[in-house]
């Protein structure tokens, strides 16, 4: 188990380092990119679809298309519509996702049940797995002086191996030294002495990354604070995809990769810190870049 998850953990930090350089010469219209991102979001959305109940689960398919538009919002001014913003693209595509629930709920409707339910959930499925990580890919339109080097490339990176790292960190340190149970109806595996792990190892993955960039004035207090505050919220992402497995009986969302589970065990902590980290990153007087 630990030998699978190294190995496969180490092929995919090299494949998304290595789609991110040499999707520079694309840009900025960042193809390789946008497959990736789509391709997880489907992935991801029907993991999530199938961890449901049936009698809430909204439709696959207005599910699937929110969560494809609301991962795609980033490259619309990028591509097309330039006076526009991400924001914009973003609510437009979870109102509608809403409204076209609505009309399939009343389409089919033959008397109480969980219609409600299963609209609010079409809503969630779209905000969690398309609109929060919208974050993150906006960050590969960073602005920036080009004499600092890719900074937006850079951002998307820490925003990204910060708290994959803070979850690796957690994992060893917890194996090793774990002895006090953090979670223990929620996730019971984890311990105090990982979350220490989490974030000492968010914390220098964050130190790192920064010092490759432009090393703005007081970097290294802000390398630290982006660190544990990321690290958090990577912790916490973690336990929010618990929470979905716990309420549905389930241990894994899938075991579509090898040692880790499912695809939603894989992104959990990145997704849930994408708001966060752009809200970092994009701020010259807190952003560590």
């Amino acid at each position: 188990m630990l030998r699978t998850r190294v190995i496969v953990g180490s092929l995919l930090a090299a494949l998304v380092f290595g789609m991110l350089l040499f999707d520079t010469q694309f840009a900025p219209w960042y193809p390789l990119l946008y497959i990736l991102v789509i391709w997880t979001g489907i992935l991801a959305c029907r993991e999530l679809l199938s961890l449901l109940a049936l009698k809430v689960r909204p439709h696959a398919i207005v599910a699937l298309a929110g969560v494809v538009f609301a991962l795609s919002c980033p490259w619309f001014p990028q591509v097309a519509y330039r006076e526009s913003r991400i924001a914009d693209w973003a609510i437009l595509v979870l109102v509608v996702s809403m409204m076209i629930a609505f009309f399939r709920e009343m389409a089919i409707y033959q008397g109480p049940g969980q219609a409600v339910v299963r609209i609010a959930m079409t809503c969630f499925i779209v905000v969690y797995l398309g609109i929060m990580p919208c974050f993150l890919i906006a960050l590969r339109w960073l602005p920036g002086p080009e004499e600092s080097g890719n900074r937006a490339m850079s951002a998307l990176i820490l925003a990204i191996f910060v708290p994959k790292c803070g979850d690796i960190g957690a994992y060893f340190t917890g194996r090793l030294l774990g002895r006090h149970r953090m979670t223990p109806y929620l996730s019971p595996k984890k311990t105090w002495e990982g979350a220490a792990g989490a974030f000492a190892s968010a914390i220098v993955i964050a130190v790192i990354g920064a010092s490759m960039g432009n090393r703005p004035p007081a970097w290294v207090p802000k390398a630290v604070l982006f660190g544990i505050v990321i690290g958090l919220l990577g912790m916490l992402g973690d336990l929010a995809e618990s929470l979905i497995k716990r309420e549905n009986f389930q241990k894994d969302a899938s075991d579509a990769v090898p040692g880790f589970g499912g695809i939603l065990d894989v992104i959990d902590s990145v997704v849930f810190s994408a708001p966060v980290s752009y809200l970092l990153i994009s701020n010259d007087w807190v952003s560590p870049l």
